[in-house]
């Protein structure tokens, strides 16, 4: 029986890699991309709304989306020519600036983009921020999050299963 759950559990993780289209490298995806970015939705609209997003109508506001949503467009277009568009079908891309001292950016699954005021006083102007935008970005259209998820959920998984399988 234990031999069985183990070659079942192996399995599983085996069949669940999947080989990312532009890296070539194989990644662990436990989770679907339309689960994730559903709960990225739900998790960035509960951000927005707990801290104190800039208007549009601010200059620095206004700079992060347009290199935001130039990044967007050059992302699709690479994509695009990858033929593996597709992937990105479903991306609902949104640039938000937060009033926070902290010099931090981060992208969720399905394009959702914050930065933190205080990242503008380091990166100075927008080749600086494309940079940083750019990297946060790849995090999320390579599928790290969901990367993440998965080998957080493997290991859990694991460690049940050396509860069950230990006498």
């Amino acid at each position: 029986m234990k031999n069985l759950l183990l070659i079942l559990c192996f399995s599983i993780l085996f069949i669940a890699c999947e080989r990312n289209a532009i890296t070539g490298r194989n990644q662990l995806n436990l989770v679907s991309e339309s689960d994730l970015q559903s709960m990225a939705v739900v998790q960035y609209k509960t951000f927005l709304a707990s801290n104190r997003v800039v208007t549009t109508s601010n200059s620095d506001a206004e700079m992060v989306r347009r290199v935001g949503q130039r990044i967007a467009v050059a992302v699709k277009q690479y994509y695009k020519n990858k033929r593996v568009g597709h992937n990105l079908d479903n991306y609902q891309w949104e640039f938000n600036l937060i009033d926070n001292k902290e010099a931090n950016a981060w992208c969720m699954p399905g394009g959702k983009v914050v930065v933190y005021s205080g990242l503008l006083a380091i990166t100075q102007n927008e080749t600086a921020l494309a940079i940083v935008l750019g990297h946060e970005i790849t995090h999320a259209v390579l599928g790290h999050g969901s990367e993440r998820i998965s080998r957080e959920m493997a290991a859990q998984g694991l460690g049940a299963l050396g509860g069950v399988l230990t006498p």
